[in-house]
């Protein structure tokens, strides 16, 4: 028992996951692949596809079930690929069950109602919205202890507007203090970037960024929601058509070059953007 990789399922911003220790490889080798990123393997009679990703930093290996039936396996640069087989091999049952908890979820995203009990996003977490009534309290919004709370000062027929006021301008704050940290961050890997550009927030329902031909960009606030992981990507996007203006060939080899696993963070965003955008 010594050799058996350990597990942890956690569930995060939606997205069903596992860790698998990398301390052994399992002796057998069942799975198919059918290109260099796409597996599958059978469990009964259903096929199930999932992508491999390696990355530099990546520790574990790590499996992904996403909402949209997207199955992920994150995993270091040096694991075998023998090893990331069996680990998948090992998960099937997790990995099918929640591809089937996910396949009788509506397709549809119910439109928020602004009370105690809905899901909320920030940083790629998810949190479960509450809602107090508190005279002796000013109206204000504070994560506490797995908690998005949102506290008025009286109760009213219009609750809903007003909690979600409320939401909007916490999100507001937070997008401006984080996307300048970002911007800051990746702003080095962007050597071709001469002056440290200014940004603006801006809320919109298809975009999560765009770059005026001056260089300047704007950020939607909703992406604050997302892993930084994400929002990286976004400025780094937009970063690129300051030197690249459009989404040519070009571009997406400076994209690659500035964050390699572009490719892998642009899904993982997108399977996640009918959550962080609904209102």
């Amino acid at each position: 028992m010594a050799n058996r990789p350990k597990h942890k399922t956690v569930s995060n911003n939606g997205v069903s996951a596992t860790r698998v220790s990398n301390n052994s490889v399992p002796s057998n080798n069942t799975l198919t692949r059918s290109n260099d990123t796409q597996h599958h393997l059978y469990y009964g009679q259903d096929k199930i596809s999932y992508e491999v990703v390696r990355k530099d930093k990546a520790r574990k290996l790590r499996i992904k079930v996403y909402p949209d039936q997207r199955v992920v396996v994150s995993v270091p640069m040096q694991v075998t690929d023998e090893f990331i087989y069996q680990s998948v091999q090992k998960r099937v049952r997790w990995i099918w069950q929640h591809l089937q908890d996910f396949a009788k979820q509506k397709t549809d995203v119910l439109p928020k109602r602004y009370v105690s009990g809905e899901p909320q996003f920030y940083l790629g977490r998810r949190y479960v919205l509450k809602v107090l009534v508190d005279p002796e309290q000013a109206a204000n919004v504070k994560l506490i202890r797995g908690k998005l709370t949102v506290s008025l000062t009286h109760d009213s027929r219009d609750r809903a507007a007003k909690v979600k006021t409320l939401l909007d301008s916490w999100y507001q704050t937070k997008a401006r203090v984080v996307f300048a940290e970002r911007l800051a961050s990746v702003l080095p890997q962007a050597n071709w970037v001469h002056s440290s550009p200014t940004f603006k927030i801006l809320s919109m329902k298809k975009q999560w960024g765009s770059c005026s031909a001056q260089g300047n960009l704007v950020l939607n606030p909703h992406l604050v929601k997302a892993p930084k992981e994400c929002i990286d990507y976004v400025i780094l996007h937009e970063l690129c058509h300051i030197k690249e203006h459009n989404h040519s060939e070009r571009f997406w080899r400076l994209l690659s070059q500035v964050m390699p696993h572009c490719k892998a963070v642009k899904t993982e965003l997108d399977s996640m953007a009918e959550f962080y955008l609904n209102e």
